[in-house]
């Protein structure tokens, strides 16, 4: 357990883990794949992204809970489970939360290109620069909680006035929901959409971004799991909302009333291979203004997964060294350094992408199987603690599925190195 005495819970701390989780999340890979998934399935997309949002929130619930109420990082509550396995997590984490930063930053770069026309590497320099700026301050914790808060209510305000513009058809969406036949049909490949968006949801550093954040704000112990659950319904609430804002946004480009425009469809689908599907929804769905949005929520998107990547990653490395421990900030600097200079070098770095989702999917189960375990270790959550029933089980549940993802995508891997 850690010495460090439980703080009175801060409203707007809570608010900037909540926030820096949820803008985490929402990423470049994030718009992509919702897009994508979206101009593929169509309405039937509508239960993926609830059970999605539902499988969110239940694995963040769980992971929270444990690092809240045990005062310790994963990594070190992995450690204590079995000696090493923390050090394997956090080396995990690290790898793919750099790999996923150098499209964060090509997010960004990306995001000006669309609203200012910027060359794309000079977009990724001022990515970088801007991330470092927050951590250049001694109070860049809490500079990172406010610059969270704001880009979230930017990238739901844009996402919004596109879905509004779009016009999507709510019968059809309410149909979709009820849509399990095509879920378990294996010609419509609709359990790869889940798998996929649940991995962007809450795979790899993301669900412990805004944990930690608590635990560095001194928020722990069992008095405080009540406001660290709360936390994680804002946050997930945050990122399910601007999902199902990305979502109707989507559909109501490829329809009509209730008719599919497959042209439409087309645009978007194809401009996942080297092109960029949200930016070809947002102008199908309101024009160049629509375009210039989706660059602002790109833009605000991309920067602040850059700060959660960094933030996390090092987060999970701290504890392995006193050095970086002590030099905290100028190692996040580092890291979001090092994560632009890749991006100007290798340009949108697809393979080492892929690498990363594919370890994300990996890591999930890993991460989310030692937090339930650790739930009913004494020695860990202490004797009064009793974790709830109900958030095992549901937890089991959501392994299973991310073990099946994970198993699924290391053909992916070896493939790469052919």
């Amino acid at each position: 357990m850690s010495n460090q005495p439980a703080a009175k819970p801060s409203r707007s701390v809570l608010f900037g883990a909540a926030f820096l989780m949820a803008t985490s999340a929402i990423g470049p890979g994030f718009l992509t794949q919702t897009s994508t998934f979206t101009a593929q399935h169509g309405a039937a997309l509508a239960l993926v992204i609830v059970l999605v949002i539902l499988m969110d929130i239940t694995a963040q619930m769980n992971i929270w809970s444990v690092v809240s109420v045990s005062g310790m990082r994963a990594q070190d509550v992995a450690n204590k489970l079995l000696p090493g396995l923390g050090v394997v997590i956090a080396i995990l984490v690290a790898i793919g939360g750099l790999a996923f930063n150098v499209g964060n930053v090509g997010g960004v770069a990306l995001g000006f290109n669309a609203m200012l026309g910027l060359d794309q590497k000079v977009g990724a320099v001022i990515a970088g620069c801007l991330g470092i700026l927050i951590f250049v301050n001694k109070n860049a914790k809490t500079i990172m909680d406010k610059v969270a808060t704001v880009l979230a209510a930017v990238i739901l305000l844009t996402v919004l006035v596109v879905a509004i513009k779009s016009q999507p058809p709510m019968g059809e969406v309410v149909k979709g929901l009820g849509s399990f036949d095509k879920l378990f049909d294996s010609e419509t490949k609709m359990f790869t959409a889940l798998t996929t968006i649940l991995g962007g949801s809450c795979g790899g550093y993301i669900a412990f971004s805004g944990a930690h954040r608590l635990l560095d704000a001194g928020i722990s112990g069992p008095e405080n799991v009540g406001h660290v659950r709360r936390s994680v319904i804002q946050g997930c609430g945050t990122s399910g909302l601007v999902r199902i804002l990305l979502f109707l946004a989507v559909l109501g480009t490829c329809t009509v009333g209730t008719t599919w425009v497959a042209e439409n469809a087309k645009i978007i689908t194809d401009a996942a291979n080297g092109g960029n599907p949200a930016a070809e929804a947002f102008r199908l769905a309101a024009g160049d203004l629509g375009y210039r949005l989706f660059g602002l929520c790109l833009f605000s998107a991309g920067v602040s997964s850059v700060v959660g990547a960094a933030f996390t990653s090092v987060s999970f490395l701290k504890t392995l060294h006193p050095v970086i421990a002590k030099y905290e900030r100028q190692c996040v600097i580092g890291f979001i350094a090092f994560s632009t200079l890749m991006m100007v070098i290798v340009g949108n770095a697809a393979q080492l992408l892929i690498v990363a989702g594919a370890f994300n999917g990996l890591i999930l189960p890993i991460t989310l199987g030692v937090m339930l375990i650790a739930s009913r270790s004494k020695r860990i959550v202490g004797e009064s603690y009793q974790h709830p029933i109900w958030m095992i089980v549901l937890g089991v549940v959501v392994v299973a599925i991310a073990l099946y993802s994970g198993v699924q995508s290391v053909p992916n891997i070896l493939n790469l190195f052919k």
